[in-house]
């Protein structure tokens, strides 16, 4: 997998933890319709595993190195 870089990781863990806890909330009280309780829980689920998806991608993902073969070398 490619590097992706860490603010835009983090941003994506946010963004899916929010939304599932959301979702979860929003699913399981007296909110939401009778027939869709159980879809937007399941959707509030689905998010909360995307998030630590993430979340595992932004801890053990190593930093890129630059690559030597495009570095331009000067003349001394």
């Amino acid at each position: 997998m490619r590097y992706i870089e860490p603010n835009r990781v983090k941003i994506l863990m946010m963004m899916f933890f929010a939304t599932g806890a959301i979702g979860i909330v929003i699913g399981l009280s007296p909110i939401s319709p009778p027939s869709m309780t159980m879809m937007i829980t399941f959707m509030g689920v689905i998010n909360i595993g995307l998030g630590a998806f993430f979340t595992f991608i932004f801890l053990t993902q190593i930093q890129s190195q630059p690559d030597k073969r495009k570095k331009k070398r000067t003349t001394d």
